[in-house]
This record gives structure tokens, sequence and C-alpha cells, in this order.
């Protein structure tokens, strides 16, 4: 079922399951989808972090140890997704990431393509050696991509940033990323203004295939994210007097398939100071979970939170449009 019609504010989420007879209860948690930075290189124009040089959150080391003893005492957490900001500006990035390859859990790390070439704003440290230290530990790459086309993605990123990021894919692809035999995965994320139904999904990785084939650059799966209704894109919309428009036409493209897979279903967010979310999203809006205990990584209980309550808002349509963006 799809297509709903919810015309006016607030966009109820809630009662979007309710008349599709849905109950998005957790399944599981198989990932820490932890924020370890808010701190980044760029200050790209739709970022639902806020990101940017300025920032400063960091998390802590004690903190990263907790996240870690909890990925060694529970199994089912198979895997570590870090992200930011660029999460390699946080200082015990590498840390964090090795300790958890010691530990066997499988590491996603969230990469904008050009912090390899601007190090970090605050300190100046080179961060040339990352590909290296990618292949080193396994590291499945998600790589943020706003276009194939310098244009947009300059637009969106400021100048120059396109030509460094073709740059930072070359030194990944030179490495062994997307290559069969090599067994590293590079996966590439494009920010949709808007619903994009599973065929245009196929259709957007054939055309960025073939792009990126033109400088000789490969990657295994593109993954096709609607813009959240928060923070910078909210603002944007609200400037130009398109968020009505915005939100209906996601509301419109509900999708009860795509909102049955939604990640917050099999994950935990965590902050940069061990505050826990149902999602990054979430975390953003400074929305935690609804059970009163545990809030933090240093009273986590996996029983409650697998048997917690979901919180949902109006930006989840983001992630129930069309294919889904989870």
């Amino acid at each position: 079922m799809s297509g709903l019609s919810i015309k006016n504010k607030p966009y109820d989420f809630n009662e979007a399951l309710a008349r599709c007879n849905l109950d998005l209860t957790p399944r599981s948690i198989e990932t820490l989808w932890v924020n370890v930075t808010r701190q980044c290189n760029q200050a790209c124009c739709h970022c639902h972090v806020d990101a940017s040089p300025a920032r400063t959150e960091q998390m802590s080391r004690e903190v990263i140890d907790r996240c870690l003893e909890l990925l060694e005492k529970y199994d089912q957490i198979e895997n570590l997704d870090i992200t930011g900001g660029a999460p390699e500006l946080n200082l015990n990035y590498d840390y964090f990431v090795s300790q958890a390859r010691k530990l066997k859990k499988h590491v996603v790390s969230r990469h904008n393509l050009t912090v390899i070439f601007d190090g970090n704003p605050k300190n100046g440290e080179e961060k040339k050696y990352l590909p290296e230290f990618f292949v080193i530990n396994q590291v499945e790459i998600l790589a943020s991509l706003p276009h194939y086309e310098s244009r947009y993605t300059d637009s969106v990123r400021g100048t120059g940033v396109f030509d460094k990021s073709i740059e930072g894919i070359r030194l990944l692809n030179a490495v062994g990323y997307a290559k069969k035999e090599s067994g590293l995965i590079l996966n590439l994320v494009y920010n949709a203004e808007g619903p994009v139904s599973p065929a245009r999904n196929k259709e957007l990785e054939m055309e960025f295939r073939n792009a990126l084939s033109g400088y000789g650059l490969a990657f295994n799966k593109l993954f096709v994210v609607t813009n959240m209704p928060i923070n910078r894109y909210l603002v944007q919309l609200e400037q130009s007097g398109t968020y009505s428009d915005y939100m209906n036409s996601l509301v419109e493209n509900f999708d009860t398939e795509a909102a049955k897979r939604v990640a917050c279903r099999s994950l935990i967010s965590v902050g940069y100071d061990g505050r826990i979310y149902d999602c990054d999203f979430n975390q953003m809006l400074g929305m935690q979970i609804e059970a009163s205990k545990p809030l933090t990584v240093f009273d986590f209980d996996y029983d409650v939170l697998v048997n917690r309550r979901i919180s949902f808002g109006s930006h989840c349509f983001g992630c129930t449009a069309g294919g889904g963006a989870s």
C-alpha cells in the first residue's frame, strides 16, 4: 500500500502507520551507529548533522571504550557504523576502527572523499594515509557523492570538491576498493531531493556507473537517500516556501514495504556524548529513546532496548517514501 494523503501539519507518521496496520517494533540490535564528531572539513547545504569545520563536538576515548565493551559483550551486535561530521576527524577514530576489527566486528565508515586531502581543519593533521588504513582494517566505505557532474557537486559542497572527490575514489580504487578479487567494498551515497522509486534508483546507479567509468573509476553499489527535512535542508525548504510541497510528496509516496525495512528496527544510534537514540536523524533532533532507562551507553541494556517503542516524527516519511532511504 502507498499513496497516503495527509495534507496538514503536523505530518503524523504514527497516524500513517496506524492507517496501514503497521507496528514497527525493534527486531534486533545488529548495528551500533556511532556519531563520533560533528566536525567536518565541509559544510554541505543539505547536511542533517549541521556539520562544519567550526563544530567542536568530539566523542571521548571513555565513550569509545564503552562502545567497544558493548561490541565485545553482545555477539548480536555484529556491525559498527561510524559517522560524523567527517568521522576521521575524531582523534580516536583510528583506535576505534582497529579495536573493533580486533573484536571481529564488521566496520562501516561514512566518508566524504575529500578529508583525505583536506586533513583536520583545526590542527592540520594530514589524512593521506587513510586509503591504506582502510585496507589494513578491511573497512567498508560508504562515501557520499552529491552528483556525477562537477557543477552540481560543487554547488552543494563548494568549488573544487568534485575534482577532489574523483581523486578520492581513484585513490580508493588504486588500493583495491570496488575490485571483485579484493573483497573491499566502496558504496556511494546520493542524496535525493524527494522520493525515488526502486526503478529510478537502478537508473541512477547506472548513470553514476557510466559517468564515473569515464574517469576510469568503479564502485560497488549506489544508495539513494532522501534528504531529511531537518536542520540545513529544513531551513532551505522553509526559506523557499516549499516545505509543505516537499512533505506532501514524501507522504503521498509512503510505501509499506519500505516502512517495514526502516533501519531503526535493527540498530541503535550513539551520540558523541554517549546518549542513545533510535537513529542518527532522531539524534540530530534530540529525540532520545522513549524507554526511561537506559539513556546512555553506560547503562546500556540490550533486552530493554530491543523491547522499546521506537520514537517517530514527521521526518520519518523520508525513510518510507518510494523505495525507502534506510
